[in-house]
């Protein structure tokens, strides 16, 4: 096994600390303009240099130097992604794959329209293993409509679904705060939020916002998009969204979370955006796809999607674990599995 620090991590990290005291280990806590303009300056010019394009290639350049003819990459989310386009650039140096909480090779959507919906499903059966006898999702958007706190609520969330699967304490905080007693529900998102708490080394927002704005197709297109012209493209794009697509949230939750905010002030780059229409077919290796049905991070739906293009792929499910699976479920569940797989 070989471990190596990605550029801009471990010791080498990107480090801006407002951004990274706003945002700590969360992909979509909405920072403020100053903090990612600040960071974009920090970085300066080399922020072109760290897409997931510059990473496949140091992996394949490590591969080179260790004299190896294929690799097994096991990745965990964003990991997956860096894992699934090596394997696409390089498809006779892959053995095979384990991917953890999958984001899709043609990466996620920015505005994060399948972890919306999806999030009615979830927490829907959270609430029945734990009993509420509510509908989570009709209080989820009476709330949202109510308080207008959408991104936040929705960032409170997918945290849970990375730490607390279960989301212990949300049914009645969030049934109380739709019936006028938000006090419960803020407490709740406030520690989440405090919890959420990382370090550049643990992980760097500085490299997060230059892999992220390289690498996203994002509505306004390309990373690089003038400045002037994202808002209103953004805008354009969000105002043609249906009530279907975002509830139990809305709109302003899709146009207003830390990937698009942070993204949408992020300086231009000279680096091709991936299309987002592009739905490569992996390489006929083994594929193993781990999945938590809590997981509103790197939802399920686009695992499944993943899964229909990996020929030679299994799709390990666990269904009430969150994000992160080898890691974080409990019981390791999917020991067994990854170890048959990769014995196999």
């Amino acid at each position: 096994m070989v471990m190596f620090d990605q550029r801009g991590t471990g010791a080498g990290a990107l480090d801006c600390p407002a951004l990274q005291r706003q945002m700590g280990a969360s992909d979509l806590t909405v920072p403020t303009a100053a903090a990612v303009r600040s960071c974009a300056a920090a970085i300066g010019p080399d922020r072109r240099y760290y897409a997931t394009a510059d990473t496949v290639a140091d992996i394949e350049a490590l591969r080179v130097a260790l004299g190896v003819s294929r690799l097994t990459i096991d990745g965990v989310s964003y990991g997956t992604y860096v894992a699934e386009r090596f394997a696409l650039a390089h498809p006779d140096r892959v053995r095979r794959l384990v991917l953890d909480s999958v984001v899709p090779s043609w990466n996620v959507d920015p505005l994060q329209l399948s972890g919306l919906r999806e999030t009615a499903t979830v927490l829907r059966d959270a609430c029945a293993a734990q009993q509420c006898g509510t509908d989570p999702a009709a209080d989820l958007a009476a709330v949202v409509r109510r308080y207008h706190d959408g991104p936040a609520l929705f960032d409170t969330l997918v945290a849970m679904s990375v730490g607390a699967p279960s989301f212990p304490g949300v049914p009645a905080a969030r049934h109380a705060a739709a019936a006028g007693q938000p006090g419960p529900l803020r407490t709740l998102m406030a520690q989440v939020h405090a919890a959420d708490a990382a370090t550049a080394g643990e992980l760097s927002q500085g490299l997060h916002a230059s892999t992220l704005c390289a690498d996203m197709p994002m509505p306004w297109g390309g990373p690089g998009t003038p400045l002037a012209a994202r808002a209103a493209a953004l805008a354009r794009v969000v105002a043609r969204l249906t009530t279907a697509q975002v509830w139990p949230f809305n709109k302003a939750t899709a146009a207003g979370n830390g990937f698009i905010q942070t993204c949408l002030y992020w300086p231009p780059v000279p680096v091709p955006a991936a299309s987002a229409a592009a739905r490569p077919r992996l390489p006929g290796v083994p594929v193993l796809l781990l999945a938590g049905g809590h997981d509103l991070s790197t939802p399920l739906a686009g695992t499944r999607a993943q899964a229909a293009l990996a020929p030679a792929g299994h799709l390990f499910l666990v269904p009430r674990a969150g994000h992160s699976v080898q890691n974080r479920a409990a019981g390791n569940p999917a020991e067994a599995e990854v170890a048959r797989f990769l014995a196999a």
